[in-house]
């Protein structure tokens, strides 16, 4: 109960094909920062591990600006379509600590 007081739970719909898309880029992220792990085992350059980081950092954020945009064209907007504001502020709370 205690938890359904702070947590909003609205529903989702998610296309498959969005889904998988970032599933898979996600994929390809995980799979760089594995590279990464194995740069830094092997004493790579750290130039060179830096530079990789920094790949990883931006095809993150490209992810997560993705999912900002899916999520306020599909879910914030019935959100407001439905009046429900709590959604809305949860949401801003989300962007707050991802930013």
């Amino acid at each position: 109960m205690e938890d359904e007081k702070r947590r909003h739970l609205h529903s989702h719909h998610h296309s498959p094909e969005e889904k998988k898309r970032q599933l898979n880029r996600l994929s390809r992220v995980i799979g760089h920062l594995e590279h990464v792990k194995r740069l830094i085992e092997n004493d790579a350059d750290c130039s060179e591990v830096l530079i990789q980081l920094s790949a990883s950092k931006s095809a993150l954020n490209g992810i997560g600006k993705e999912i900002i945009n899916e999520h306020i064209t599909h879910c914030i907007a019935h959100a407001i379509e439905d009046g429900d504001t709590e959604a809305i502020e949860e949401f801003q709370k989300a962007i707050q600590k991802y930013m």
